[in-house]
């Protein structure tokens, strides 16, 4: 498990949601959400608003279906949601998203990104056995991955896996 220590106290990790095959030419990067995926992110979007989830600072990657997937966040949450697009998640490693993570200065962060660095992320925060108990056919797309750390444990846990 992750040596990550608060702040933040709440970490919501966001895969992108289902994606459009790319075209001729297209770059991966550049891919938007499927009709589908649309559909899928904003309800994520809206379950997770409805349940109070609410991170203090969104951090997005700038590939355009992660763009898409955050905006549907934002709209579920609010104008007043504090959203970053950040270049470096894009085909990051788990380092890479933890470091993200731990130099906020926030209780509670949401990264909307691409697997398989989502699950092994969440892996590195809960451990690869819970992961795999609570997730056991993979971090899916639109999955939101809602981890709190736990003092009398010394550690992150998972309290909630929301899906479409």
């Amino acid at each position: 498990m992750a040596a990550l220590l608060p702040p933040p106290h709440r970490i919501y990790l966001l895969r992108h949601a289902e994606a459009a095959w790319a075209e001729p030419g297209q770059r991966d990067f550049d891919r938007p959400l499927n009709p589908n995926g649309f559909g899928q992110a904003e309800i994520v979007a809206d379950r997770a608003a409805d349940k109070g989830y609410r991170p203090d600072i969104l951090l997005s990657s700038t590939a355009l279906r992660c763009r898409d997937t955050a905006e549907a966040v934002h709209r579920a949450m609010g104008e007043a949601l504090d959203m970053r697009f950040v270049d470096t998640l894009y085909n990051a490693s788990v380092d890479t998203y933890l470091e993200i993570i731990d130099a906020q200065d926030a209780g509670a962060v949401m990264l909307v990104g691409h697997n398989p660095t989502m699950e092994q992320t969440l892996s590195a925060l809960i451990g690869h056995d819970a992961m795999v108990a609570s997730v056991p056919s993979g971090f899916p797309p639109a999955g939101l991955a809602v981890v709190e750390y736990d003092l009398s444990a010394s550690g992150w846990r998972l309290i909630d896996f929301v899906i479409d």
